[in-house]
């Protein structure tokens, strides 16, 4: 069973561990000290910002963190899309790591993906879509999105999250399923 909770800084260690992976240093290019995990996850972690940072599990393990904002909490981050795609304030954005290498490769990654989507039509009801920009070099990430039902719409250049990637992007999105009337 997949479930998750938010991210505490009791937890720190254990993000700082998955950082490091080879996997995951790949594509989130943070700093592993005690003291950037701090900056760059505590405020989240103590509700001082808006941006959801989740501690995933699988059977009770902690196997990843997904974090999940509403892009109008980021309004740099929205006019960095915008000559791409038009993205309302409402609509959510993820991204997402699994931090042990034994989860990967096993369809893990996809199934994270679809469970947070679908807890993001509840969690954040007025949100109208689950728009997420992926280095186009990811494809790891590209197609666990697509596997979890998110397609893409769009394609462009975007800073990149390690500069030794390009600059090329896809967007992937997926619609708020709608309500069949009765």
């Amino acid at each position: 069973m997949i479930n998750w909770r938010r991210l505490t800084e009791q937890d720190f260690p254990l993000l700082r561990e998955w950082l490091r992976q080879p996997h995951v240093a790949r594509w989130w290019n943070h700093e592993t000290s005690a003291e950037a995990v701090e900056r760059d996850f505590g405020a989240a972690a103590r509700g001082e910002e808006p941006s959801e940072d989740l501690l995933v599990f699988l059977d009770d393990q902690p196997v990843g963190l997904v974090q999940r904002i509403r892009y109008g909490d980021y309004p740099d981050y929205r006019k960095e899309l915008a000559p791409i795609l038009d993205v309302p304030g409402a609509a959510v954005c993820i991204d997402y790591l699994i931090g042990d290498p034994r989860r990967t490769g096993i369809g893990l990654g996809p199934r994270v993906i679809g469970a947070i989507v679908e807890a993001t039509w509840e969690d954040h009801p007025d949100s109208p879509s689950v728009v997420v920009p992926v280095s186009a070099a990811n494809r790891a990430s590209w197609r666990a999105l697509e596997k979890a039902g998110l397609r893409r719409v769009a394609e462009g250049e975007l800073d990149p999250d390690n500069p030794v990637d390009g600059r090329d992007h896809y967007i992937y999105l997926i619609d708020r399923p709608s309500v069949a009337s009765s």
